[in-house]
């Protein structure tokens, strides 16, 4: 039996323990960001707010604080983005050597342009935060072997559901890759392994841009026509940046990369297509986030940072640079759409 601490309980972090619940073997911790958060999942025995309709069983406890955490053998991260580098601040005084951490988070950080393993790889190695009081402070440093991501095409009410999903998980070390993908494989979740931590985190992160601006075609009443246009060059955009980064190609040919886009462009459960989707029809993004009920759409917060990183690489990314423009700028969908037909012609590869 391994002891798994699910850090965040939103949609995807609930989808995960109720996954590895029903594979069976695991003691299971939801960590809350809050104590009252946790009450409330406890109390209505589901998470209402982010997954509703899915008993938690009594067996997955669900917390508030960082208690359980030492005791934990693997650690998966599933903090949104923006407030990731908060909350592994916070927790990283309460973390053993040992531990395999794995990021499931799709996102780029803004301003430091760094993959959400590197961000943790970051709190991990800055000077040690006070444990609690008589507790060792832990060498974080040896933690680092043995910290990889997760991704692939994998809506959360699907995999809550036991529908079969098929997704990546990467470490530089082979053997971590392969104790995840034992851990977690069962008759609905299949794990392809990697060590291509790069593609596969860039992959899952930017397809999130491009799903964005698949929801916008369709918001404007575009076809199929359109839709393959985009997710095609987004597919060329995602790889150009990643192999640039130190990705490989393949990667992004594979469920982090293809399969991701896909889904996430196509799909009517994406958030982020759903916001894109909005924008088009010609509602506000302050709205149309409100409306998320709480929900993140981390595509809006990695526009900006996919395009700080492909400028720091040199890298052309139009149909980023678009989103940039209609998110953060007020542009106007149709005229993206039309500045992007009115390119100058290139050769495909």
């Amino acid at each position: 039996m391994s002891r798994i601490f699910i850090l965040g309980s939103g949609a995807w972090g609930t989808a995960l323990a109720l996954s590895l619940h029903r594979r069976g073997g695991h003691q299971l911790t939801l960590w809350a960001h809050s104590p009252e958060f946790a009450q409330q999942i406890l109390a209505a025995h589901e998470n209402t707010q982010f997954l509703p309709g899915f008993p938690l069983p009594p067996a997955i406890a669900v917390t508030g604080d960082f208690a359980a955490l030492r005791e934990a053998e693997i650690v998966v991260s599933v903090v949104p983005s923006e407030f990731l580098r908060a909350v592994w601040n916070r927790l990283s005084a309460h973390l053993r050597p040992g531990q395999v951490i794995l990021s499931a988070t799709k996102g780029i950080e803004d301003g430091s342009y760094l993959r959400m393993t590197q961000v943790i790889s970051e709190c991990l190695k800055a000077p040690a935060r006070l444990p609690d009081p008589g507790a060792p402070t832990p060498d974080l440093c040896s933690l680092l072997p043995d910290l990889g991501a997760l991704s692939g095409p994998s809506f959360a009410l699907e995999v809550a559901q036991g529908q079969p999903t098929a997704v990546t998980v990467a470490f530089d070390d082979r053997a971590a890759a392969a104790r995840i993908r034992e851990e977690f494989a069962s008759q609905t979740l299949r794990l392809y392994t990697s060590t291509d931590v790069i593609g596969v985190e860039l992959g899952g992160a930017l397809k999130n841009v491009i799903a964005i601006a698949a929801g916008i075609a369709a918001g404007v009443g575009l076809g199929y026509n359109t839709a393959a246009a985009l997710i095609t060059r987004g597919i060329v955009e995602i790889s150009r940046l990643a192999v640039a980064c130190g990705g490989h190609p393949e990667t992004l040919a594979g469920l982090s990369g293809v399969g991701d886009v896909v889904l996430t462009c196509t799909g009517s459960l994406s958030r982020n297509r759903t916001v894109g989707q909005a924008l088009g029809q010609g509602r506000q993004l302050p709205e149309i986030l409100a409306s998320l009920g709480g929900k993140v759409a981390e595509g809006v917060f990695t526009t900006r940072a996919a395009l700080g990183l492909a400028r720091k690489h040199s890298v052309e990314m139009p149909i980023t640079e678009q989103m940039e423009l209609i998110l953060n700028e007020g542009k106007d969908p149709r005229d993206a759409i039309r500045d992007l037909m009115l390119r100058p012609g290139k050769d495909e590869h």
